[in-house]
């Protein structure tokens, strides 16, 4: 069963990017590209993907390739983006139930990834679509930015493991927090 994953990584105090969208935090941090909750591993298994302007934009400005996903992606925007030639990016607004059944069916079977931001993943999250979070968390505090999951949840705890800086932690979605039901 196709599953929906908000992999990311945070500050301890929960920010993803600072005020001005900047990730030269996370950037520093020292990681074992083949140590646990490693990328390779986590985006072998993605079939799709699904980001919001602001990510797809910073994705943009600061990989050394034009594009280098290789699987069909979602953009949520209001506006019009320019797309790097031959990739697969498509643009959406509204409802994300309607990019998430999109999504699944372009995936194959393979698994779906909610690559940021933090009230994207909330929508989805929303909506029932969110199944897991795995997050890495740095070792810095902000102070203030983008938050990593602006909405009140329930998560069960599935597994932590460190990958050198990080604190690295998978999460089921359980729903909204349950006072708020």
């Amino acid at each position: 069963m196709t599953k929906l994953t908000y992999y990311t990584a945070t500050t301890l105090d929960g920010f993803l990017a600072d005020p001005d969208d900047s990730l030269a935090w996370l950037l520093r941090q020292q990681i074992d590209d083949d140590g646990p909750f490693n990328y390779g591993q986590f985006i072998a298994g993605i079939g799709a993907i699904v980001m919001g302007s602001t990510t797809y934009e910073w994705v943009l400005r600061n990989d050394p390739e034009p594009w280098s996903y290789t699987v069909p992606a979602w953009v949520l925007t209001s506006r019009v983006l320019d797309i790097p030639e031959g990739a697969d990016v498509r643009l959406a607004s509204g409802d994300v139930r309607t990019v998430y059944s999109r999504m699944v069916e372009a995936a194959g079977g393979r698994d779906l990834w909610v690559v940021g931001g933090g009230n994207l993943a909330g929508q989805f999250a929303d909506a029932g679509l969110l199944d897991e979070i795995i997050v890495s968390i740095a070792p810095v505090t902000l102070g203030s930015g983008k938050p990593l999951l602006p909405r009140r949840l329930d998560l069960r705890l599935a597994e932590t493991s460190r990958n050198r800086a990080f604190v690295c932690a998978r999460y089921q979605v359980l729903g909204r927090l349950r006072e708020d039901r």
